[in-house]
């Protein structure tokens, strides 16, 4: 499976599926440890947010993580094939191994923001 980890900072899960323009990219399959593949740097207008349609770079992931997804933008990406997921977790690798064994921790919720 190929996973996405919103990762503004290249380091962490960041908020914001929607707003985020920097994911990193694992292979992984249940049982083995997840390998980071490779890097996305979006340009504003590719954000999921601004995206108005066509062929999108996560349109190759099967799961994106991310520390909060609002519905518009879940429903965004169940339309092209993507499950999103959010998570408290904070550690991109761990969030990857956690989701495959099934303890990814849930996250809060989306930040509040009024942009569904």
């Amino acid at each position: 499976m190929r996973f996405a980890v919103a990762s503004q900072n290249y380091r962490t899960v960041t908020p914001h599926a929607g707003r985020t323009r920097r994911f990193l990219l694992f292979d992984a399959v249940s049982g083995s440890q997840p390998v980071e593949c490779g890097r996305l740097d979006h340009p504003p207008e590719m954000t999921l947010h601004a995206f108005t349609g066509g062929p999108h770079p996560l349109d190759m992931i099967d799961v994106v993580i991310a520390g909060s997804a609002g519905t518009g933008v879940v429903a965004r990406l169940r339309e092209r094939g993507v499950i999103a997921l959010s998570t408290t977790e904070t550690d991109p690798s761990i969030a990857v191994s956690a989701l495959l064994d099934g303890t990814l921790p849930p996250g809060g919720g989306h930040d509040g923001c009024a942009c569904g």
